[in-house]
């Protein structure tokens, strides 16, 4: 996701959409918040931060710029996150009823740590609690901001996508540090009472064959 920085840099086209918008109108707001988007990439690109997320927010804020555009209304610029939520809320709660949470497929991924946690309950279950958070946080953002959406509170729309956006990630993010060290912990130990169990049937296989061995 960019890590803290890219937190930052989501934030700053959609304040300079509403600032822009308010003063000189959605014409000017559009160009802006692209403008100010390409200026967010271009520094990315010179600073050799990750490129990915620095791509993403420019397609993701160009994608919002046209919907405002299109629906000549600045409360078209919020339309684009508003559904991808429910997309997302969506695809997170359809991971844990198949046994494969998100949280835990993509840290396992990232990390190249295998996902033989699925196999294990307490893991896994680990991993559901973060991906649920990250459902709830979906669907807040979801609910409150179609209904702003609604009622042409564009002002509070705004506010809730800034609001709703770090404080709710902050409490997904400590949930999802929380699983991701308790089933780490987990695994760890399963590995270790494997080991042990090899090695003494190691020993007991030394044993018989010095028995047996020495018998013959």
């Amino acid at each position: 996701m960019g890590g803290v920085s890219g937190l930052v840099y989501s934030s700053v086209p959609v304040v300079v959409f509403v600032l822009a918008n308010a003063f000189f109108g959605l014409k000017v707001g559009i160009w802006s918040a692209v403008g100010s988007a390409v200026a967010i990439t271009v520094l990315r690109v010179v600073r050799k931060e990750p490129l990915q997320p620095a791509i993403s927010g420019f397609f993701g804020v160009a994608i919002a710029a046209f919907i405002a555009n299109q629906t000549g209304s600045a409360k078209g610029f919020f339309l684009f996150g508003i559904w991808t939520s429910l997309i997302y809320g969506g695809v997170f709660a359809v991971s844990i009823l198949l046994r494969w949470p998100l949280v835990g497929v993509v840290w396992s991924a990232l990390n190249g740590h295998g996902q033989a946690w699925r196999q294990d309950k307490r893991s896994r279950a680990a991993y559901d609690l973060a991906t649920l958070t990250f459902v709830l946080v979906f669907a807040a953002r979801f609910i409150v901001q179609k209904w702003l959406y609604d009622e042409d509170l564009t002002g509070w729309l705004a506010f809730a996508r800034l609001a709703m956006g770090y404080p709710l990630f902050a409490i997904a993010l400590a949930v999802t540090v929380w699983a991701v060290r308790r089933a780490q912990a987990r695994q760890n130990d399963l590995e270790s009472a494997a080991e042990a169990e090899e090695t003494d049937d190691a020993a007991v296989e030394a044993a018989l064959r010095r028995k047996y061995g020495e018998t013959g």
